[in-house]
């Protein structure tokens, strides 16, 4: 790496973790004093309270660290340009995309790491504090899996119904199961009543413990009865799998990218309509992280001045479009969601059209031509 690059890096680098861990601090102060009363009323010790807030800094980082870089790239460049750094760099032979460069690979970096986030770890923060206040609320641990009741499952690709008396997500078993088996023209063939189904990751099969199958004719008469009160049965043939069955009542906006290419994998034959938020919200994991790049290559040229007057005009158009890329990563993220819209689309039109924006910025600031913005004098 050449010393202009560990110069710009430098002045870049202090105002990034300047703004960077304010944000952080600023988040914790006011979700502090959102949930800190119930948290103290509910007796939690520090030591959960510590974990319940590490789990939330995932998303954060995820919304702050674009916000970090737009500001440090404002400030440092904006600093340098007042100082007439800049002008020397480019006195000295370097172009301006030569002394953008490092930024570059900064965003590049960033946009990685928050891929490596978004992928799994982020998407579930949200879920997971919601399920943890509920739980302090109710006085029960964080962590600890809240039984569902009354469950229906409809397999469409193997034609059998789920009815669950009770099971806890990302648990094996599943208590008092009722499972109708319909051939393609949606006659009953079979009926399987068990005490509990438990599955075996494993081997890939079920077994069902004291119970009954019932198997019925054509004209919907019983056929045969085999009673299993006091054994079980292994079924070695059954796709379902216990989070199959449980990601039917999940919300795209909470699975990570592994749970939605298993979703949209099992239920393919679901209406397009209803796997539309999945569709969109597997691009939108990919899409949401590049927006670093993005803000590398719209704030560079605006943050460059070889005046003072343009220095407030150059941050405010920075900030507006910040805005107005937020405002159209939502708009067609609900456009995807609706089915309004191809998510590819949906997902990767924003970045585009601001990166596009970005990199005419930067080549009219390279060649040296005028950026008119409002603000200057």
């Amino acid at each position: 790496m050449k010393l202009l690059d560990r110069y710009v890096l430098r002045n870049f680098l202090e105002p990034f973790f300047i703004c960077f861990f304010g944000f952080l601090s600023i988040w914790l102060v006011f979700d502090l004093a959102d949930n800190g009363s119930e948290l103290i009323q509910s007796h939690v010790s520090a030591k959960t309270i510590a974990l319940f807030y590490a789990s939330q800094l995932p998303q954060i980082i995820v919304i702050s660290l674009p916000v970090g870089l737009l500001l440090a790239v404002l400030f440092s460049f904006s600093t340098m340009s007042r100082r007439n750094e800049i002008i020397s760099m480019l006195t000295a032979g370097r172009s301006v995309q030569r002394v953008v460069l490092p930024l570059i690979g900064v965003g590049l970096v960033t946009s990685g790491f928050l891929l490596w986030l978004n992928y799994e770890v982020a998407p579930r923060a949200e879920a997971i504090k919601k399920v943890a206040l509920e739980q302090i609320s109710r006085g029960r641990r964080p962590g600890e899996i809240e039984s569902i009741n009354g469950y229906l499952f409809r397999d469409r690709l193997n034609g059998r119904t789920w009815f669950i008396r009770r099971f806890r997500p990302g648990n094996n078993q599943l208590e008092n199961v009722h499972i109708t088996q319909q051939d393609e023209a949606g006659r009953i063939t079979r009926k399987w009543y068990a005490r509990a189904a438990v599955y075996d990751p494993r081997t890939k099969t079920w077994s069902l413990n004291k119970g009954l199958i019932l198997d019925f004719n054509e004209a919907g008469d019983i056929a045969k009865m085999d009673n299993f009160e006091s054994e079980f049965r292994i079924i070695n043939d059954w796709t379902e799998t216990p989070w199959r069955i449980s990601s039917a009542q999940q919300e795209a906006q909470n699975l990570t990218v592994p749970e939605l290419r298993a979703y949209l994998d099992f239920n393919n034959d679901f209406p397009a309509v209803q796997l539309a938020p999945f569709r969109t919200y597997l691009q939108h994991r990919f899409a949401v992280p590049f927006q670093c790049l993005v803000l590398i290559f719209i704030a560079a040229p605006l943050a460059i001045v070889f005046s003072r007057r343009g220095v407030i005009g150059g941050v405010a158009v920075a900030m507006t479009l910040y805005a107005g890329l937020l405002l159209s990563t939502y708009l067609f993220l609900a456009l995807g969601k609706g089915h309004r819209l191809d998510p590819a689309l949906a997902a990767w039109i924003p970045n585009s059209f601001f990166l596009l924006i970005g990199i005419i910025l930067l080549y009219l600031r390279g060649s040296n031509r005028e950026i008119k913005l409002p603000f200057s004098k």
